[in-house]
Parts: C-alpha cells; structure tokens; sequence
C-alpha cells in the first residue's frame, strides 16, 4: 500500500503561494497596458502636410494680431526730465524731496489719430524693481483683509508702527511707497474726467482688500515714501492703492491711473497739469503717462503678431525645404538598405 505524506515545508509552499495570489492586481487592459494605441508613422507626406497647416493657421493669426495691435492709438510722453526747473537740473534730489517746492508741472500732448473711448491713463515706471524680494515680502495680507487683525505686522519690516508703537495700516515697503503724481487733463476749455473707479481687480477688491479695514498711522513718520490715503474710506475702496500693491513682474511696468470716456479726435491738444512729487530720480528711474486705446487683443503690443509670423514662416520653409528633398531626393519607406549594417563597407 503507498501513503503520500506532504510535509510541512509543501504545506508553507501552498499558502505562500495563496498569498501571492491574494495580492495580485486585478487584470484590466489598462494597467496590463494593452489598450488600444495610436502609432502614426511619419512619413514624408505626414510631416509635409502637418507643417504647411501649421504655417496656414499661425499666418492669418499673426497678420491679425498686428493688425490689432497697429489700430491701437497710444501716446507715451516722459516728463521726470521736463518737469524739473532749469536751475534744479543738477540737483534733482534736492527738487524732489523739498515740499516747498511747487510741484505743479504742465504738458501738452497731441492726439496722433483718433481716439475713441474707453482712453486709459496709466502711469508707467522704469529701473522700479518692484519684483525684489524683500519689498514683495514687506506685506501683511491678513491684516489688509481683516479689521480684527489690525496689529498684525509680521513681514512689514521696516514699516511696522509708528514712533509711539502702534501698527500702520497698511503695513510695509509696498503701500509706503505708493505712487502719488496727479493728473488733470483738458481739451481746450473742456475739461476730461478721468474715472477712477473699477480700475482694479474686482477679486483684489472683493478678497483681498477689506471693506471694514480703514488706515491708521499711515505716512505719519518722518520719512514720507509716497502717497496717502483717505482716513474716511476703507482699503477695498481705494483703488489707486489695491492697483499698486499688485506687485509688477518686470522693472519697466505700467499701472492703470483711470478711465477718459470722452472720443478724442486727431490733432486735438491735450493739456495735461500733474503733479510731480513722486521720487525716482535717487535710483535713476523715468516716469512717463501714457495714453492708450485698446483692441480685442488688448493694449500695442507686436510681440504676439510677430511671434505667429516667425513660427508660421518657419513651418512653411520646412514644408517647402522637405518637399523638394522629397521629389528630388526620394527614399523609399522602410529601405533596409540604409541601416547601418547593411550599408556596403559597414557590416559587423
């Protein structure tokens, strides 16, 4: 008579391999990665066709975004240098921080092409780095939100209270030095609101700037950085603030000052009263207002039009270049014959 025995060691065997069992993952296509695949062979006519409606497509978009932005009628005029007294010239360090000094600086400006409504103002500032790490930094977000959190000035250095210990509101480098130069505008004896509202962003407005949040102790020290703000109204209400704490990613940048809704026509004279007290002539920086219109694609900028003109002009050379290679010089697809080893004189 024969017994089988199974030991302990075939017993140990089944239930490790049980367990393995256990753990496998269950079969799908997916994870075993045997679904269904796309594997185009690019083949001369694939490549041809795929670079000449690239061209096709990048060239009219490019051609229209230039045309955009050429329709756009904008007026740039720098007057940190035209604005300063001529026996002030080589002292303009001097000019700007006396508050003496009349401030009070007229310009004139022509219209080149008509201008129809909306005309935005903006001031635009070069050699500023808002970017630097340190004046990003010199912020406190909660306490521009939230009343209650009025003392919290962590991240402000330098300006963080005043001399008698209480907190700024707002605190830090960024409202301190807040841009401050007016501008009046008319049109002979007509005279051109410039609208102020609604030039921020309406999520600035509605998170991050609180509407029971009101300045305390703001600009109250000795050295005064740039503008003030009104007492009498809370921080999502002041607008020219909430534009100017949206830090700018370049040191050349322009900020929205307002609205002209008023048509300008061509060769109209625009008398511009501003005021100049901003300083940024202790960094060697300019100052300039422009005037602008805008398009569907936004303000003047070629950038966009010319990059969609390269891209697309590249794609129809290599199109042109491949064709003639193709007719001039055909290779059949999948000629062995050019592989390295079957090449005569190359073989292993």
């Amino acid at each position: 008579m024969n017994n089988s025995y199974a030991g302990p060691s075939s017993a140990s065997a089944d239930a490790s391999a049980t367990r393995r069992n256990s753990k496998r993952p269950k079969y799908s296509k997916f994870t075993q990665q045997e679904l269904p695949a796309c594997k185009p062979i690019l083949t001369p006519q694939w490549v041809i066709s795929v670079f000449t409606l690239i061209g096709l497509i990048f060239v009219p978009i490019g051609v229209a975004s230039l045309f955009a932005s050429n329709n756009v009628v904008e007026i740039v005029d720098r007057y940190d240098t035209e604005c300063i007294p001529k026996n002030m010239t080589d002292n303009k360090i001097a000019y700007i921080q006396n508050q003496a000094i009349n401030k009070t600086c007229i310009r004139k400006v022509r219209v080149p092409k008509d201008m129809d409504q909306p005309i935005y103002v903006y001031y635009q500032l070069d050699n500023f780095y808002q970017n630097h790490r340190r004046y990003v930094k010199s912020r406190n977000d909660a306490q521009l939100r939230d009343e209650k959190k009025a003392n919290e000035t962590s991240g402000c250095d330098p300006e963080k209270t005043a001399a008698n210990g209480s907190p700024i509101v707002p605190c830090g480098l960024i409202a301190w030095s807040l841009f401050n130069d007016t501008y009046t505008f008319t049109r002979g004896n007509q005279s051109l609101t410039v609208n102020k509202t609604n030039i921020s962003w309406k999520s600035d407005r509605d998170h991050k700037f609180g509407s029971n949040v009101f300045p305390k102790n703001f600009q109250n020290g000795t050295l005064v950085g740039g503008g003030s703000l009104d007492l009498n109204k809370s921080l999502s209400e002041q607008e020219d603030l909430i534009v100017w704490m949206r830090t700018a990613a370049l040191p050349t940048f322009r900020k929205l000052y307002g609205k002209i809704e008023v048509d300008l026509k061509k060769n109209d004279i625009i008398t511009v009263v501003l005021k100049n007290n901003y300083n940024t002539y202790s960094f060697s920086g300019k100052k300039k207002l422009v005037l602008s219109t805008t398009s569907w694609l936004g303000g003047k900028n070629d950038f966009l039009g010319i990059g969609y003109l390269t891209v697309g002009g590249l794609c129809f050379f290599l199109a042109a270049a491949f064709t003639v290679v193709y007719f001039v010089k055909p290779r059949k697809l999948g000629d062995t014959s050019y592989l390295s080893w079957n090449r005569t004189g190359t073989g292993r």
